[in-house]
């Protein structure tokens, strides 16, 4: 036996409102859960309560009563993101597009309409354009980047180090991801606060929102063109003059969802990181006497509060079933992220210690698991790590209960986070950091990448010390990441 759908398919059945002030307010036609609006600020709790009613799969609604499944269960996420012949992250195939419940003026319309990316392809179109993709990552000098990632945040510390008092979300959380992904795309002009408002707006399915994504497209569009006409050694021209040939449309819409994904994600997981580390006085103590690392740090933060709590979506080719109920052709399903990293059939005690398991959502999972999961999981490592040693007597400066949260569909994150320390100078770092040039693309990284030529023109020297300009660490710190790196 399977349950029939809550809300099937093109139904056109009548259903009326429950007046203001009615305890049913929250809810939308024929009793479905919103996932919006006043009564869902709380989404977590809003999931129990899905999780409760109705198991591993429910119904919900999602901004103007769009109908969608919510996965909420571990098991049933991992299995939809594995079983490509029957879940398709192509939009087209979404009922709601096609019968015009998504409007065009949608608020989650940036997110939902198909593009010509990796993300909404299917076979030997997927292989391509994510062969492409790869194969432009593949290039990226992983040591560089880290050295990068710390002078950067030596940078942005500089800004407010001598005021003795900063908000770490919007001067720091907020600010390092686009810098570090401004100079791996190789547009390191473009990085201003405009651009970091236009990528937290973009996401956050508000009026401005289709305004916001212009003015990123814009800005990759301009670049491709740039680079198009004169490559250089960053991300975007291997990816232009990948053998895959992509595109002009291909090549900007590739670079927003990369971007803006990769932005969103680490400045959220920078946030949480560093706020457990202010107001948990144990986690800070293992941190500072060596019983974790921050990589540890930062992978339990993935579990327990993943920087994206969903991820719209994918779409049922035939008709099919998943934890109990029945997925019609063309219905919609949010991955639950959040709600499947605390399903209790894995997690029964949320207070075990995750840290040194990677089984969780938060890099999806599948054909389609995040390829820029390592640079992601490098801007948090580093940048929490630099932060601390630059500031070792940080501390919250406001009571924990007066930190606030944004809730959207997508995801969850602070506010602010204000701290205060003993001022200190600044320090003497490059003018504008930048990474070593990227080596050509590893030939084994995709089926589309040329064997790379035999040269006996000698490499480039590694940077000296002197050249990279570290800032001095005390010995404990050192011995710290010297355990980081060999894996204690």
């Amino acid at each position: 036996m399977t349950r029939e759908p809550l809300f099937p398919t093109g139904t056109d059945e009548p259903t009326t409102a429950p007046p203001p002030g009615c305890p049913a307010h929250g809810l939308g036609p024929g009793g479905v859960r919103r996932l919006y609006g006043p009564e869902a600020e709380d989404l977590g709790a809003v999931y129990e309560e899905l999780r409760a009613e109705h198991g591993t799969v429910a119904p919900a609604l999602l901004h103007e009563d769009v109908p969608i499944w919510v996965v909420l269960g571990h098991s049933e996420n991992l299995h939809m993101l594995s079983t490509p012949a029957h879940y398709s992250r192509d939009t087209r195939l979404w009922t709601a597009l096609q019968d015009g419940s998504v409007k065009p003026d949608h608020p989650l319309m940036p997110i939902v309409a198909w593009q010509p990316i990796c993300c909404h392809a299917e076979g030997d179109e997927h292989l391509r354009l994510r062969g492409a993709v790869t194969g432009a990552m593949s290039t990226i000098d992983h040591r560089g980047i880290r050295r990068y990632i710390n002078r950067a945040t030596q940078h942005i510390v500089n800004k407010f180090s001598q005021a003795g008092r900063a908000d770490l979300v919007s001067q720091f959380a907020e600010h390092l991801p686009m810098a570090v992904m401004c100079e791996i795309l190789g547009m390191p002009d473009e990085y201003n606060d405009q651009i970091v408002h236009a990528a937290r707006d973009l996401l956050k399915g508000t009026e401005t929102s289709i305004a916001s994504n212009a003015y990123i497209m814009d800005a990759l569009m301009r670049l491709t063109v740039r680079r198009r006409a004169e490559p250089e050694d960053d991300f975007t021209s291997h990816l232009i003059n990948h053998p895959a040939g992509l595109n002009d449309d291909e090549i900007g819409q590739h670079l927003r969802v990369i971007l803006i994904t990769s932005y969103e994600a680490t400045a959220n997981l920078l946030a949480n990181v560093l706020r457990v580390v202010l107001t948990d006085p144990g986690f800070r103590a293992q941190l500072n006497g060596g019983q974790m690392t921050v990589p540890q740090a930062v992978e339990q933060s993935l579990w327990d509060e993943p920087p994206f709590s969903t991820m719209l979506g994918y779409f049922a080719k035939q008709d099919t079933e998943l934890g109990g109920q029945h997925i019609r052709k063309g219905d919609g399903l949010l991955l639950g992220i959040a709600p499947g990293n605390v399903d209790p059939r894995v997690r029964p005690d949320l207070q075990a210690n995750m840290r040194g398991n990677r089984s969780h959502l938060a890099f999806s999972g599948g054909p389609h698991e995040c390829p820029g999961q390592d640079i992601g999981r490098a801007i948090a490592d580093v940048g929490v790590d630099a932060l601390l040693t630059r500031l070792p007597d940080v501390e919250l400066a406001c009571e924990e209960d007066e930190l606030s949260w944004r809730t959207s569909i997508l995801n969850r994150h602070l506010v602010d986070l204000p701290v205060k320390f003993a001022p200190r100078p600044q320090q003497d770092v490059m003018q504008r950091p930048s990474v070593n040039p990227m080596p050509r693309q590893r030939p084994n990284d995709s089926q589309f990448s040329t064997p790379r030529p035999q040269s006996t023109a000698q490499e480039p020297a590694a940077p000296t010390s002197a050249a990279v300009s570290e800032p001095a660490r005390q010995p404990g710190v050192f011995r710290r990441i010297l355990r980081w790196w060999r894996g204690d």
